[in-house]
């Protein structure tokens, strides 16, 4: 065990690289406005996850054979607990999101309460084919009770706009004047959007915790996003 002084904020490390590490004592006061927005961060691997129901387990051979190993926190580098990959997951308790690379980069992959005996089931139809997750985290502001989230024409919240609280296959299907999002602003819960219609394509998680709720321009969306083109989102529910 290790702890780490940084600006009056006591941070204990449990030696088991793959657990997140938990806040012990806090002085807001203290810490820079810039250090508090970064603990705040959930995609920040050391800032500590709230309390809840989230477990999941993962496996490093298809259909739940080989290594297994339990989480109830996120992961930022499953190679770094001793597996090489996870080719077969069970999501016991809550909503995850799922990363091709290591701290939580690369392709995104929505994680949602059941059994994934190979990766297509969990990578589902992206524009090409992906054969790995490395790091994943809980999506803490997943709600069974309101999501609610605005989409732009253009960058930084400006041009014509649609307030958005369910599930749209078809963003031209319901109005959406063209297949690109500039910006959007999620109020409360959680989104995944995709690239194409029929919730086919790249996935983007979106979270009111997250940037503030504002992704003011595609690249925000992801570190793999490399166009603003959205074509039908859904609410992230548990």
């Amino acid at each position: 065990m290790s702890v780490w002084m940084i600006a009056c904020l006591f941070i204990c490390f449990n030696s088991r690289p793959c657990l997140s590490p938990s806040l012990l004592s806090v002085s807001r006061s203290a810490l820079r406005q810039k250090d508090i927005m970064a603990l705040t961060n959930p995609m920040n691997p050391m800032n500590p996850m709230p309390m809840g129901p989230w477990k999941i387990t993962v496996y490093d051979q298809e259909y739940f054979q080989g290594k297994r190993m339990e989480f109830t926190a996120c992961c930022q580098n499953i190679m770094e607990c001793g597996m090489e990959n996870i080719r077969s997951l069970k999501v016991e308790c809550g909503v995850w999101v799922g990363y091709e690379h290591s701290s939580f980069s690369g392709q995104q992959f929505v994680l949602e309460k059941g059994d994934y005996p190979r990766f297509e089931a969990y990578s589902g139809s992206n524009s090409y084919r992906i054969e790995r997750m490395i790091s994943f985290r809980p999506i803490c502001s997943a709600s069974h009770k309101e999501s609610r989230m605005t989409i732009y024409e253009k960058e930084n919240m400006i041009g014509r706009q649609f307030e958005m609280c369910d599930d749209y296959p078809s963003l031209q299907a319901m109005g959406w004047f063209n297949n690109e999002v500039g910006s959007m602003h999620i109020q409360s819960g959680a989104f995944v959007c995709y690239q194409f219609p029929g919730y086919r394509g790249h996935q983007y998680i979106m979270e009111c915790d997250c940037h503030g709720g504002e992704y003011k321009c595609y690249r925000e969306f992801g570190s793999h996003a490399q166009t603003p083109q959205i074509q039908s989102i859904r609410r992230i529910q548990h």
